[in-house]
């Protein structure tokens, strides 16, 4: 189950791009919980509080506990808004989770074994096709992450989704058993770059003799 992260924010009694346009002019992030049929709460939140779980991995399917005065509020990020220029958070959605209700969100997927993988070692690359998996599951089952292990595979093996660990009490959205990452053998791209360096210049024109003076008489 995934860690749950604790978030000090403060309640905001006006709606609209006015109000939110207050609430950054005073060094805060607005934002809002929505969901567990209540009425939606706004609220104002550090900056710093905000960027720190945004330069997290995983923040998607984090677990935050938000509290803003009454009684703290379970929740998942599930929108937020850059700034065009800057590209700091301008507005930050969280949707409001209650026990035992089934909730879709996204998994991060972490990779391990690969300094002993056959396939890695002589030379492959790893090709990831999905960092993470949409998932629904309950909210309190919400798990930090699923893994991969790396160590089996040779040239052209693959993790598929029955492969990866962690998984237990989830269901993927997608209903079958898809790829996560492949070892893709080295490519042939510097032999080919060398076979041609070494080719004959035959393909360029032969330059024509130098005629010989002509004989004054």
């Amino acid at each position: 189950m995934a860690n749950v992260v604790t978030i000090e924010a403060e309640t905001r009694a006006r709606a609209g791009k006015g109000a939110a346009r207050a609430t950054r002019r005073e060094g805060k992030v607005p934002g809002v919980i929505y969901g567990g049929k209540l009425e939606p709460n706004l609220i104002a939140l550090e900056p710093r509080a905000v960027l720190r779980e945004l330069h997290r991995a995983g923040w998607q399917s984090r677990l935050y506990e938000l509290k803003a005065g009454g009684e703290p509020v379970r929740a998942l990020i599930r929108g937020v808004q850059f700034h065009p220029v800057t590209d700091n958070p301008i507005h930050i959605d969280f949707q409001r989770l209650v026990a035992g209700e089934r909730v879709k969100v996204q998994v991060p997927v972490h990779f391990e074994n690969d300094g002993i993988s056959a396939g890695l070692k002589r030379g492959g690359v790893l090709n990831v096709v999905r960092h993470a998996v949409e998932v629904y599951c309950e909210a309190d089952n919400i798990p930090e992450q699923f893994t991969a292990d790396l160590g089996p595979l040779d040239f052209n093996d693959n993790i598929r989704w029955l492969d990866l660990r962690g998984t237990e009490n989830t269901r993927a959205v997608i209903d079958r058993n898809f790829v996560i990452a492949t070892v893709v053998p080295p490519t042939k791209i510097e032999e080919a770059a060398a076979a041609v360096a070494a080719a004959p210049a035959a393909a360029a024109p032969a330059k024509a003799p130098a005629k010989a003076p002509a004989k004054r008489g």
